[in-house]
């Protein structure tokens, strides 16, 4: 993160706050300009495009706050539609040494994702809020000297995020990008990899449409791009299926670096029984399948969420009492009071939410 003048760092103070009032300094900072704030990540929206049907591109400009990221994390994204603030969790597209600064995002619209369709629709000067870069799918130090970088669908913005620093590195280690999608119309970045590949004598490039093709991952696909697999690093992000291969072929499983961006299927089955009450919305319903997030959508509720699989944390919620399941883990959480994740936890016996 770059140094911060005096001028802001004076701002930042806590001083500042109590001189300025109960609301702070970027409450009366975002009346000039919603996004000259000092603690409070934002970004402009500068450039919209459209890819395919399903996606958009945004390029943004983060304000000051901002901390950046490395190639691979993902960061929350929020928006405000109709007067709330909705949030959801992206990995930027754009290398992390651009010298401009500027954050590129690539959203796949779902046909019931409400962030995701706002998004499409927007235009430059929409303001969006950022959380800090999360997670650890990211290449390790020293950079491998034979990588391949395998994606399915949305799952190619943090891969080609990977890539794009690697060549700003000026790295010349081997590399196979392969990318996986259902049709050629749904190929992202297409064009601008494959000028890649004729730029870079070290990157071997193949675009796949697994249902007008039928060609499917094998560790022949791979080896044709980079030869024997033996020492070859991969960093793969996409549905489960698409990693579960990876891992299958890979002669050292150690060697694979993951993240899917599909929520797994989880083992919420509980012989749990009792009520599930939802204190703010004055409802109780006697406790059903699911986790307690669906469970709480099945009720009529629209509980702020993300991920759905237990990774970007915008669907925890206040447990007033009652003990909960983590279904990854197994873990009972039984204090009162305390936060749990609505996506990944099932009730275990009655539970009172916050929600």
């Amino acid at each position: 993160m770059p140094a911060l003048s005096p001028a802001r760092r004076f701002l930042r103070s806590g001083l500042v706050d109590l001189l300025v009032g109960p609301h702070g300094v970027d409450r009366y900072l975002e009346l000039i300009r919603p996004e000259l704030t000092i603690r409070d990540a934002r970004a402009r929206v500068l450039e919209v495009r459209h890819q395919t049907e399903r996606s958009v591109t945004l390029t943004v400009r983060p304000n000051s706050a901002w901390s950046g990221f490395k190639a691979g994390q993902f960061i929350r994204v929020g928006v405000e539609i109709d007067g709330a603030r909705r949030t959801r969790t992206y990995s930027p597209a754009c290398s992390e040494r651009l010298p401009d600064g500027l954050l590129e995002l690539t959203v796949t619209m779902h046909p019931r994702g409400l962030v995701s369709r706002h998004l499409r629709r927007a235009r430059p000067g929409t303001i969006l809020h950022l959380g800090e870069a999360q997670g650890d799918f990211v290449l390790p130090q020293p950079r491998p000297r034979r990588l391949a970088l395998i994606s399915g669908g949305s799952g190619i913005t943090p891969v080609l995020s990977m890539l794009r620093t690697l060549i700003d590195e000026n790295h010349d280690g081997e590399i196979a990008f392969v990318h996986y999608a259902r049709t050629v119309a749904d190929w992202l970045y297409a064009a601008e990899v494959h000028e890649l590949a004729a730029q870079q004598r070290n990157l071997r490039v193949d675009y796949v449409a697994t249902r007008q093709d039928g060609t499917h991952l094998s560790a022949r696909s791979i080896e044709r791009l980079i030869g024997s697999l033996g020492d070859v690093h991969a960093a793969v992000c996409g549905p489960p299926s698409l990693i579960e291969t990876v891992r299958a072929i890979w002669p050292d499983p150690e060697l694979v670096l993951s993240e899917s961006f599909t929520p797994p299927t989880l083992p919420t089955t509980t012989a749990a029984s009792g009520t599930l009450t939802f204190m703010r919305s004055g409802q109780s319903v006697p406790i059903g399948s699911g986790t307690l997030l669906e469970q709480a959508e099945a009720a009529g509720l629209t509980p702020e969420f993300g991920c759905r699989m237990g990774i970007c944390h915008t669907c925890t919620c206040r447990k007033a009492a009652g003990a909960v399941r983590d279904v990854r883990t197994g873990q009972l959480l039984d204090e009162e009071n305390e936060d749990v994740q609505l996506c990944i936890s099932v009730p275990a016996g009655n539970v009172a939410l916050e929600l």
